[in-house]
C-alpha cells in the first residue's frame, strides 16, 4: 500500500520523546534524561481515596460525556489560585482544562500558526513545543536565554516581525536550562509585547516548584491582553491523570473551544473530578512543600557532583523546577556522550533537539526530579566514565 501522508509530517523533527519514555522504563538505566516527577512522591493513597469518593458520590456523572470547557469546580479552583498566589484577576470563564499542558501547545499552534508564519522561541527551548509547533510548518526564530531571561534587544527585534504568530517562553525554571526570568525582564518583555501587539505564550508548568516556595509574577500580569498561560498538575500531582489548562483572554478562549471540540470533544471527566476532590480534601500545600524539598536536595547534590566529577563542564544552578543544562568544552559532542552514557547504563539528553534553529552540540540536559539520592550518586559516577570515554568530535 502506498500511503499518501500529509506533507506537514516532513516538517517535524525526529522525536526524542519516544526514546526518553523507553529509556525511563528500562530498570538497568539510571535516567537523568526524562522529565518525570519522582514516583515515590505521587500521593497514591490520597488519589485513591479521592477516586473512591468520586465513584461513590458522582460516579455516573464522572463517567459520562461532559462539556468542552472542563469541570467548573476545577476551573474555579485554578482561577482562585491565580488570584491568591499571583494576584491575577482570573475567572473560571478564562480557564479551559486540557489533557495535559502538552495539548495546549498543539491547539494554540492550530489557532495561530499558518505555514511559514514565524514562531518565536527561547534558545534553547522546550523540545516538546518545537515538535508540537513543527507540524503546522512555521519558521522558528529564536532568542538567546541569559541569566536574566531572553536577550531583550533580540526579543524586541523579533516582536517587530509582521507575521509573528506568538512568542513561546518558560519564565519559571525553564526547560531545558532551569533558569528564570528576572522581574525586570518580565516587565520588559510585557512592555515590548504591548507595543508590538505580540502574544506571549507563557508555559508555567514549573511555577509551583520554586525551591523557596515564593511565587514569581508572570509576564501576563504586566500585559494581560497579550498573555496566554498554560499550567499543569502533571509535575505536582500526577502526570498519568493528564490534567493541564490554559488561561487566556475571552477572544482566544472562544476560538480555543472550537478547535478543542474538533480535537477530542472534551477533557477527561473522571480525571478532572478526581483531581478536584484530591486538591480540596488533601493538604496540597504540604504536598508541594515535600516535593520542593526533595527536588532542591537532589538539585544541590547533582550540582555538587558535577563540580567534583566534571570540573570542565559548566552548568546552570536552578532555583526550582526539574532540569539543569550543562555545557561541555569545545569539541565535545553531546550525541557521542548520549550513546556512551547508554553503554554505561545512564542516560542524559543531548542538547540538540532544544535548538530550533540548530546548535546545542556541546550541551546536555540533566533531570534531577526522578532519581533518588543513591541513584544520583551512582548515575553521576557512570556519567563521568562515559564522559571520559566519549572523546571529541
Amino acid at each position: 500500500m502506498n500511503y499518501q501522508f500529509a506533507r506537514r509530517l516532513d516538517a517535524a523533527p525526529e522525536s526524542f520523546l519516544d526514546q526518553l519514555f523507553a529509556i525511563s522504563r528500562d530498570p538497568k538505566i539510571i535516567s537523568f534524561a526524562g522529565g518525570l516527577p519522582m514516583t515515590s512522591l505521587i500521593d497514591v493513597a490520597g488519589i485513591r481515596d479521592a477516586a473512591a469518593a468520586v465513584f461513590a458520590e458522582e460516579g455516573e456523572t464522572a463517567l459520562q460525556y461532559t462539556t468542552t470547557d472542563g469541570y467548573l469546580p476545577l476551573r474555579e479552583f485554578i482561577a482562585e489560585r491565580y488570584r491568591s498566589r499571583l494576584g491575577l484577576p482570573a475567572t473560571a470563564d478564562e480557564i479551559r482544562i486540557t489533557n495535559g499542558s502538552q495539548q495546549c501547545l498543539d491547539l494554540i499552534a492550530k489557532l495561530f500558526v499558518d505555514p511559514c508564519t514565524v514562531v518565536g522561541m527561547e534558545r534553547p527551548g522546550y523540545l516538546g513545543a518545537i515538535e508540537a509547533f513543527s507540524y503546522y510548518q512555521p519558521r522558528f526564530k529564536t532568542v538567546p536565554v541569559t541569566e536574566e531571561g531572553p536577550d531583550i534587544d533580540a526579543f524586541h527585534t523579533l516582536c517587530q516581525e509582521d507575521n509573528l504568530a506568538f512568542f513561546y517562553g518558560i519564565p519559571n525554571f525553564q526547560n531545558p536550562s532551569g533558569m528564570s526570568y528576572t522581574e525586570t525582564r518580565r516587565k520588559e518583555c510585557a512592555e515590548c509585547c504591548r507595543e508590538t501587539n505580540t502574544i506571549f505564550y507563557e508555559d508555567d508548568a514549573f511555577g509551583e516548584l520554586a525551591f523557596d516556595g515564593r511565587p514569581r509574577i508572570p509576564v501576563k500580569a504586566f500585559a494581560p491582553e497579550c498573555g496566554v498561560m498554560s499550567g499543569s498538575f502533571s509535575k505536582t500531582v500526577s502526570p498519568g491523570m493528564r490534567i493541564g489548562w490554559i488561561y487566556a483572554p475571552a477572544q482566544v478562549i472562544e476560538k480555543f473551544d472550537a478547535v478543542r471540540q474538533a480535537a477530542d470533544l472534551h477533557p477527561n471527566a473522571l480525571s478532572q473530578a478526581v483531581m478536584y476532590r484530591y486538591l480540596t480534601t488533601h493538604d496540597y500545600e504540604g504536598h508541594l512543600e515535600r516535593v520542593r524539598r526533595v527536588y532542591q536536595k537532589n538539585c544541590n547534590q547533582m550540582c555538587d557532583l558535577l563540580d567534583d566529577l566534571l570540573p570542565d563542564v559548566i552548568h546552570t544552578t536552578p532555583e526550582g523546577g526539574m532540569f539543569m543544562l550543562a555545557t561541555m568544552p569545545e569539541g565535545k559532542d553531546s550525541m557521542a556522550l548520549f550513546h556512551a552514557c547508554l553503554k554505561e547504563c545512564v542516560a542524559v539528553l543531548p542538547g540538540v533537539p532544544f535548538y530550533a534553529e540548530g546548535g546545542g552540540y556541546d550541551t546536555f540536559r540533566l533531570n534531577f526530579s526522578t532519581a533518588n539520592e543513591t541513584e544520583i550518586e551512582e548515575g553521576m559516577a557512570r556519567l563521568k566514565r562515559a564522559y571520559c570515554l566519549c572523546g571529541k568530535k
